[in-house]
C-alpha cells in the first residue's frame, strides 16, 4: 500500500458522490454482491471508483486496490467485470483473511443515467430508493420496500436508505463533542440551540437558534433520525421531548438523573405524550459505564444511538420490512 486509503470509511457511496462540487462524470461502482463463509463487509457494501481516486471498502484491506483497478479498467472499456476473491477465485495471489469467497460485480456509470439521478434524489429528499443493476443497465425508483440486497448471478438489487441523522439539543461541551464526533461518523447532523451564538460552531451541521419544537418541525424528523436532549432544565426541555417522542425518530434521549427521570417523566405526560410514547426514552442517556466528561458522554451517547439504529435495522430485516415500514423500538432496560 503506498498511501493511507482516508476515504475507505465512507460507508455510503453518495455522501462521496455529493462531496465535490459536482457528480464526476463517469465512475465505477463495485458492489459485494456474494459472500460465502464470514466476511468483513456485507452483501450490498459498495465502494466508489474514478480515474484518480475511490472511496469505501469491501474487506479487511485485502482487495480494495485491485478493486479499484478493476474499476478504472471497466472504465477505460466501458464493460462492466464480476470478480471472485478468496475460496473459488482465479488469482491465488490475492487472499482473504477470513477465509471465505466473495464476489464483487463492477460497473461503469455515467452521472447523467437516470437512476443516479433518482438516486441521488433520493439522498436530498431523504426518501429510501431501491437500485437494480446487471451492470449494463442501472433503474432505480423511490421504494419503502426493503427486501434484503438480493442477487441472482445476473441482477443485485439493493435499498439506498437516508443516511442516519441526529439532532442535538444543547450548547455545552458534551452536545459539541457529541455533534462532532457525529459527524466524523458520516452522519448528519442538526444542532438545535435556543437563543445560541448566531453562527454555528463548526461547519457541516445543520444549525437552528429557535424553540425545540419549532426547529424539530422544521428539520423533519423521520425515522432515520434520533433526537437527543443535552440541555440542562431549561423551561422548554420538555416540549421539545414530548415533540421528540410523538414524531418517528427511532431513537430519543435525555440527559439527567435516574432519580429525577419519574419526574421527568410526569412532566412530558402532562404535554399529552402516551405511555407508549414514553417508554421510548432513553434516560440516563447513552450506554452504561462511561464517565461524566463532555466527550466520555458524547462517546456513548453516539454508541447507544448507533446501537439502536442497527438494532431495529435487524429486526427490520428478520420481519421481512423496511424500516419505513416498522415501529420503533422501545428503550431497552438499562
Amino acid at each position: 500500500m503506498s498511501r493511507w486509503r482516508l476515504a475507505a470509511p465512507i460507508d455510503d457511496i453518495r455522501a462521496a458522490l455529493r462531496a465535490g462540487p459536482s457528480v464526476p462524470e463517469r465512475f465505477a461502482l463495485a458492489t459485494l454482491v456474494e459472500v460465502d463463509g464470514s466476511a468483513p463487509r456485507d452483501v450490498g457494501a459498495q465502494m466508489l471508483i474514478t480515474e484518480d481516486y475511490d472511496w469505501g471498502f469491501l474487506s479487511g484491506g485485502c482487495i480494495e486496490a485491485d478493486v479499484a483497478r478493476h474499476g478504472r479498467e471497466a472504465l477505460a472499456t466501458g464493460a462492466p467485470r464480476l470478480l471472485r476473491y478468496g475460496e473459488g477465485s482465479p488469482w491465488i495471489d490475492i487472499k482473504l483473511a477470513c477465509g471465505s469467497g466473495i464476489s464483487v460485480l463492477v460497473e461503469p456509470v455515467a452521472a447523467d443515467e437516470p437512476a443516479v439521478a433518482a438516486m441521488l434524489e433520493g439522498w436530498d429528499a431523504r426518501r429510501p430508493v431501491q437500485w437494480s443493476s446487471d451492470g449494463r443497465a442501472r433503474f432505480a425508483a423511490p421504494s419503502d420496500e426493503a427486501p434484503c440486497d438480493t442477487w441472482d448471478g445476473a441482477r443485485y438489487t439493493r435499498l439506498y436508505t437516508p443516511p442516519l441523522r441526529l439532532v442535538l439539543v444543547g450548547e455545552d461541551g458534551a452536545a459539541l463533542s457529541a455533534a462532532a464526533l457525529a459527524l466524523e461518523m458520516g452522519w448528519q447532523v442538526a444542532l438545535i440551540a435556543p437563543g445560541g451564538p448566531a453562527e454555528p460552531p463548526f461547519a457541516g451541521i445543520a444549525y437552528r437558534r429557535n424553540d425545540p419544537v419549532a426547529a424539530l418541525t422544521a428539520i423533519g424528523v423521520d425515522r432515520w433520525t434520533a433526537v437527543a436532549v443535552l440541555s440542562h432544565d431549561r423551561d422548554d426541555d420538555e416540549r421539545g421531548l414530548a415533540a421528540a417522542l410523538q414524531s418517528e425518530a427511532f431513537y430519543v434521549g435525555a440527559i439527567g438523573a435516574r432519580a429525577r427521570l419519574d419526574a421527568r417523566r410526569a412532566r412530558v405526560r402532562a404535554h399529552g405524550v402516551s405511555e407508549a410514547a414514553i417508554a421510548r426514552l432513553h434516560s440516563p442517556i447513552g450506554l452504561y459505564g462511561f464517565g461524566k466528561a463532555p466527550r466520555d458522554v458524547a462517546l456513548s451517547l453516539v454508541a447507544e444511538v448507533a446501537q439502536a439504529f442497527h438494532a431495529r435495522v435487524a429486526a427490520a430485516r428478520s420481519a421481512g420490512v423496511s424500516m419505513s415500514s416498522s415501529a420503533p423500538l422501545s428503550a431497552v432496560s438499562r
